[in-house]
């Protein structure tokens, strides 16, 4: 049941993820997806794919912005990086940049409902309590995204993968599922009217 639900919405957003492609194409060229060494389940790594959102050949800045890291912890996040493209910096604000993310689900590296996945790199620099995140697979929709996201400490935002690691049912997914629609439309309502404030 749960496989047919993922198919089921793979199949649905295949036509947006076919737009979001040609977006991609149209503004910043070739390549469409981006490809990152994550951990998942147990310290497996795989290769999580999401709609690629900066410029080309800029992953080597990262270490030239850390001055302006709005993450606490391992984690790098900035909201308006610059080396987002003008696309990109779209499909990130709305979430549609992890759309790809339900091939990994198919493949069996991720769950729908779980822990982000970190970058190998960060799990390098996570203490010792916080790899138990990884005793279930990682997953598309966190509760640490509805619960503030960076905003919250790198160790509250560890403890929330946690306890939802200890936690996890068919009830509380469900419950993550309609916060996470509601949080979607909220997303989408924000990232226009930023971009309503510089028409």
């Amino acid at each position: 049941m749960y496989y047919v639900l993922i198919l089921s919405l793979l199949i649905l957003s295949l036509p947006v993820q076919g737009l979001m492609s040609v977006g991609i194409l149209l503004t910043s060229g070739f390549p469409v997806l981006f490809t990152q060494k994550r951990v998942g389940k147990n310290g497996t790594q795989f290769i999580l794919i999401k709609f690629r959102t900066m410029r080309k050949g800029t992953d080597q800045m990262q270490n030239s912005l850390r001055q302006r890291n709005e993450a606490s912890g391992p984690a790098f996040k900035m909201r308006n990086d610059p080396r987002f493209t003008p696309f990109g910096k779209f499909l990130s604000h709305t979430g549609l940049d992890e759309l790809p993310q339900l091939w990994n689900i198919i493949k069996g590296d991720m769950a729908l409902f779980g822990p982000r996945p970190l970058p190998a790199a960060e799990v390098k620099k996570l203490k010792p309590w916080q790899h138990a995140r990884h005793r279930i697979k990682p997953g598309i929709i966190s509760p640490w995204i509805l619960e503030g996201y960076h905003r919250t400490s790198f160790d509250n935002w560890m403890k929330s993968d946690i306890k939802y690691t200890k936690g996890k049912s068919f009830v509380t997914d469900c419950i993550l599922l309609v916060k996470t629609i509601v949080f979607m439309g909220k997303l989408f309502v924000d990232e226009f009217e930023d971009r309503l404030r510089f028409v």
